[in-house]
């Protein structure tokens, strides 16, 4: 029985693993070639990790059933230079399945599941006290910040924390992971992506340029200016202000809501978040229509696929149409168009199992 199981499983990776393979391999692993390690609530939220993650191929997640293994909700996104899995076998409590980047249409995850006795552990921005799990992501769905939840019901342990409802934060906009500069590279973002900055704006009065705001940093990223690294500021429901540093690419973003110290630094150019201008469209405050090419700049790393087109504007295009696509860059001298995405899709930094508590998402589209 066992050797026809195994059977079975080969047969569904031969027919399946090179085209759209939606389905799930219960009690099923793919051991070894992990990429990344992240967490999930279940198989299908670790499936649209792997989907998301640029290398990812193939996945693995351990469910909270699994007797054979104690990393509980561990998600591994895996990858291999065949595209295959090198290995596989029958495991108790395990799912496996293969990414679908290949699928067309892209699925969209659907994550208005809720998750009895599981806690999305971490990454909490604001509490409110709410009657029910329903009325927190009915919360958590009308912030415009909160991307998961957790809900503390009325027979929790400790009485002073009951209905305590935790509204939590992941990146939902498209981060470069690294930007370097480079003579022969141009690069941009995706015409469908909703955080294009627009230099047309009336609203140029929040950038300070060669003006730092020191101190206060609680995250740093890489940006390709000034514009972009308002974009993550904006984002992001701790950030008051920021500093961008211009020969590094390096986007600092600030929490103080009590001052904001202005120092003198050339090549240093500073601002506030989009969302303190009113003048800005508050359903599309970077607007398309106004896209702009970096020159000069590479986004390395997060690469999808690559081939060659004749510009940078066709590599604009490629990605453009690519629902898998959020940025690119473009190789003048070889001709080379890269296509890129990182994760932006809710992604709670640990999962684990506490008695009387209900997490879950937000129920509004983010997606890409």
């Amino acid at each position: 029985m066992k050797t026809l199981f195994i059977l079975v499983a080969l047969l569904h990776f031969w027919d399946c693993s090179f085209g759209c393979n939606p389905g799930l391999l219960r009690d099923w692993d793919f051991p070894g070639s992990d990429n990344k390690i992240l967490f999930s609530p279940d198989a299908d939220h670790c499936q649209h990790l792997c989907t998301q993650e640029a290398s990812c191929l193939f996945w693995a997640f351990i469910g909270p059933d699994c007797r054979v293994d104690n990393r509980h909700y561990h998600c591994f996104l895996k990858s291999t230079s065949s595209g295959s899995p090198t290995t596989q076998n029958p495991k108790q409590g395990t799912t496996a399945g293969y990414s679908l980047k290949s699928c067309n249409p892209l699925p969209t995850p659907s994550l208005s599941k809720v998750y009895e006795d599981v806690d999305f552990t971490g990454a909490d921005y604001r509490t409110l006290f709410t009657a029910d799990y329903q009325a927190c992501q009915k919360a958590c769905t009308e912030d415009p910040f909160c991307q998961f939840f957790t809900f503390i019901n009325g027979k929790f342990s400790n009485t002073n924390i009951r209905y305590k409802c935790h509204l939590k934060y992941s990146w939902s906009v498209a981060r470069t992971p690294a930007v370097t500069a480079l003579a022969d590279r141009i690069s941009g973002f995706s015409r469908e992506l909703q955080i294009i900055p627009s230099y047309q704006t009336a609203c140029q009065s929040t950038l300070f340029p060669n003006i730092n705001f020191p101190g206060y940093d609680f995250e740093v990223h890489q940006a390709g200016s000034p514009e972009l690294c308002q974009v993550l500021c904006s984002a992001h429901p701790q950030c008051t202000y920021f500093s961008f540093v211009s020969n590094e690419f390096k986007c600092y973003l600030k929490n103080n809501p009590n001052q904001m110290v202005p120092k003198d630094g050339s090549g240093i150019t500073s601002g506030l978040p989009s969302r303190s201008c009113p003048l800005r469209n508050e359903r599309n405050p970077f607007s398309p229509g106004h896209l702009t090419m970096y020159k000069g700049v590479d986004f390395p790393y997060s690469d999808i696929r690559y081939f060659s087109l004749n510009d940078a504007e066709s590599c604009e295009n490629a990605c453009t149409s690519d629902p898998n696509c959020q940025f690119y860059s473009f190789v003048t001298t070889s001709r080379l168009c890269y296509l890129k995405r990182v994760i932006t899709m809710p992604a709670p930094p640990k999962v684990t199992n506490l008695a009387n508590v209900v997490s879950g998402f937000t129920l509004r589209n983010y997606f890409l």
